[in-house]
């Protein structure tokens, strides 16, 4: 019984290790398409207002309404997820 319980443990902390490294691969690939996303956005506003680059009012703005667009997201996302837990 006891070689069973080892077997056992193992395949567990083999199925834990992998479903960590793939969602370290998922984050990296999100970190990744939110940098290309953030510097879009950048351009995007660098081009329709054109303010001096370093200009850290711009900056300012920029991370407010982006925190404020991320904080509605991620409200409206635990929803979603939530709901889908109660059924």
């Amino acid at each position: 019984m006891e070689v069973e319980r080892i077997k056992r443990g193992g395949k567990q902390l083999k199925n834990e290790f992998r479903n960590r490294i793939k969602g370290y691969i998922a984050a990296a690939f999100g970190l990744v398409a939110g940098l290309a996303w953030n510097e879009a956005i950048r351009s995007s506003i660098e081009y329709i207002f054109p303010l001096d680059k370093n200009s850290i009012w711009a900056k300012f703005i920029y991370a407010i309404l982006l925190t404020i667009v991320l904080v509605i997201v991620t409200i409206y996302i635990n929803r979603i997820l939530s709901d889908d837990e109660k059924e």
